[in-house]
């Protein structure tokens, strides 16, 4: 599985074929049929694999640091694993490492005073916000603060003449004097749903 990852990750899962895969390997096609029955079991593999990479919320700690340790780690593989945001939740034969990342992430709520239902909603809502955060990042056409502030510079700024565009050119132009950093929008957006979901628990 850990080729199928890497040749996803080279080329994207649309071009990910059991023809494919078994050219990388230098096997028969035919012959990856022993192991996975078809590209859906195997697409479960390679999403169990990723799984495998995350972190899994520490017991030893509060359950924000814990749940903030757990969406770092998600962000940082998915950076790695761009072609897997849209299957994370699409699997319907899960893996090991997939269930027990679940199990773990249930666990550290309900044992934090979640209810079951709030449990399942904080989830829904961390899930939904680390999923949505690597799509964007994984779009975007730069990659760091320097990259960011060039382009505001030679690209978005010129775009944005300040007497029709007034708002949008003053924000360029002061999130550039100040160094701005996309990357650090992930860790202050997660610190206000961490805060949001605070209030919903019952302390045990």
């Amino acid at each position: 599985m850990v080729e199928a990852v890497r040749l996803a990750d080279r080329e994207g899962v649309g071009e990910l074929s059991m023809r494919r895969l078994a050219r990388a390997l230098g096997a028969g096609a035919m012959s990856l049929y022993y192991y996975v029955a078809s590209k859906e079991e195997l697409l479960d593999a390679m999403i169990d694999v990723v799984f495998e990479e995350i972190e899994l919320p520490p017991e030893e700690t509060d359950w924000q640091s814990a749940m903030r340790r757990r969406a770092v780690s998600a962000r940082q593989v998915l950076a790695r694993h761009p072609w897997a945001i849209g299957l994370m939740e699409s699997r319907t034969s899960p893996g090991p490492s997939n269930l027990r990342h679940r199990e773990a992430v249930t666990a550290c709520l309900r044992r934090a005073g979640f209810p079951v239902l709030m449990a399942t909603h904080a989830n829904w809502l961390l899930d939904s916000y680390v999923y949505g955060f690597a799509l964007q990042e994984a779009s975007l056409p730069f990659d760091t603060a320097d990259e960011f502030a060039d382009m505001a510079e030679d690209v978005f700024l010129p775009q944005l003449p300040p007497d029709e565009f007034p708002y949008l050119n003053e924000s360029a132009a002061v999130l550039v004097a100040a160094g701005f950093d996309p990357a650090e929008e992930f860790i202050f957006g997660l610190n206000l749903v961490l805060a949001a979901l605070e209030p919903l628990r019952v302390p045990t």
